[in-house]
């Protein structure tokens, strides 16, 4: 079943995603935990994912003809032997490489077209009049919204962007990035968000596939408020990425005002953010402790 499969399965992570890495080396699978850095660098996570898949075809095509030639002697891109690479990466039943590279492969946006899409418009009978939701990939948002769109031209679809991504300036300002870093001037390190899985500061050919009529800018402490609130009023354990896409459903509700059906997405739940969305030690340094009785932090009194 799925372990036998994570077990010939090298996922490459970078080290912000703790639990996530647990999860993975508990199932069996072999998990390279890399810095964050820039997609330009050679050793982006998106990068180091793409080589390690070049690198297993390679290996395995060279088992495939280990009678005829010395494959010991064999040098990989980086340097190392193929004997060194068996030892710290690859398994001996390694078959070969697959990168999914769901950044960029449109399979990723056709999911959401064909599969959440269609979703969205039956369970709503088609009577919804707007979508909003945060972009990592650009995958669900893109296929929901253009899906949306071709069926109904006047649901309005939105981005919910946290502190840090470049899409809200995009969407808004057709650049990705903000008047202030234009004059030399970033107020803030792009990483800083306590948010995962969202928000990024390049175009991908996912994102670039969204229907959009415009965007929204989220904080780290609305999307830690917003958790509290849905844990405590409606008894949903929720990750970041989706607290943030319930921020862009209120932000969406005051634009449009009342009388509006407006969807967003519960991508994840807390159980993966206990090492930081949910821990005090982590949030209290940052003044990100939630302190709200109810929706005050969306200027909203009384609910």
């Amino acid at each position: 079943g799925l372990l036998t499969v994570l077990r010939n399965f090298v996922y490459v992570l970078p080290h912000p995603y703790i639990h996530q890495s647990q999860i993975i080396e508990a199932l069996g699978a072999t998990v390279e935990r890399v810095r964050p850095v820039s997609i330009t660098h050679k050793d982006h996570f998106v990068n180091v994912a793409r080589r390690r898949a070049a690198e297993a075809n390679e290996l395995a095509a060279l088992r495939s003809k280990s009678n005829q030639i010395p494959i010991k002697e064999h040098q990989f891109m980086n340097g190392d032997t193929i004997e060194e690479k068996k030892s710290y990466i690859f398994s001996n039943e390694c078959t070969g490489g697959f990168f999914a590279d769901q950044f960029e492969n449109l399979a990723n946006f056709r999911a959401h077209y064909e599969g959440t899409g269609p979703e969205v418009w039956e369970q709503t009978d088609g009577k919804l009049h707007a979508f909003v939701a945060a972009a990592g990939t650009g995958g669900t948002v893109a296929g929901i919204s253009q899906f949306l769109k071709e069926k109904d031209a006047n649901i309005k679809c939105f981005l919910i962007d946290p502190p840090g991504s470049g899409l809200f300036n995009r969407v808004t300002r057709g650049v990705m990035y903000t008047k202030e870093e234009a004059e030399g001037k970033r107020l803030r390190n792009p990483f800083d968000s306590i948010t995962e899985g969202i928000g990024i500061n390049r175009l991908t050919q996912n994102f670039m596939m969204a229907k959009l009529d415009g965007a929204f800018r989220g904080t780290d402490k609305e999307a830690v408020e917003m958790s509290r609130y849905l844990l405590k009023n409606d008894g949903l354990f929720l990750g970041s990425s989706s607290a943030m896409n319930c921020v862009g459903a209120v932000r969406v509700a005051q634009a449009l005002g009342p009388g509006h059906t407006i969807v967003t997405i519960l991508c994840d739940n807390g159980m993966r953010h206990l090492s930081r969305f949910y821990k005090t030690e982590y949030l209290s340094p940052l003044g990100l402790m939630p302190s709200a009785s109810g929706l005050e932090f969306m200027g909203i009194v009384g609910k």
